[in-house]
């Protein structure tokens, strides 16, 4: 997925050219990565949602709605996270790198529209 300059891909995907700044953007580490593979220009771990909420949500795509709205929330309350990648994206690409095998249902699709200030999904 692209948009602008704010990209999204699987840290399970190797590196490409274009990717630009790639920032992983969870909390945890993810399994079977290790470090220099991941090619990483920054670990952005407070953007990820809270151990709360990430346990609440447990990938499960019939609380999505409620988990973006619950996320969303807490984003507006972190603009220090927000406003570094903000700043990135305005140099040039930004791919957010996540480990969720839910492409569909995870919380990178939910910070790139808050990025791109796009509104929440009904």
């Amino acid at each position: 997925m692209a948009n602008g300059n704010i990209r999204l891909k699987r840290i399970y995907e190797p590196p490409e050219a274009d990717d630009g700044a790639r920032v992983l953007v969870d909390r945890l580490w993810p399994r079977g990565i290790r470090k220099e593979e991941a090619a990483l220009t920054l670990w952005l771990k407070d953007i990820a949602p809270s151990p709360e909420l990430r346990r609440w949500f447990g990938h499960d795509p019939a609380r999505w709605a409620a988990f973006a709205r619950r996320y969303r929330a807490e984003l507006a309350a972190n603009a220090p996270a927000v406003d570094t990648l903000r700043d990135l994206a305005a140099r040039g690409p930004v791919t957010l790198l996540y480990a969720a095998r839910d492409t569909a249902h995870n919380h990178a699709l939910v910070l790139a529209d808050h990025l791109l200030d796009k509104p929440p999904e009904a």
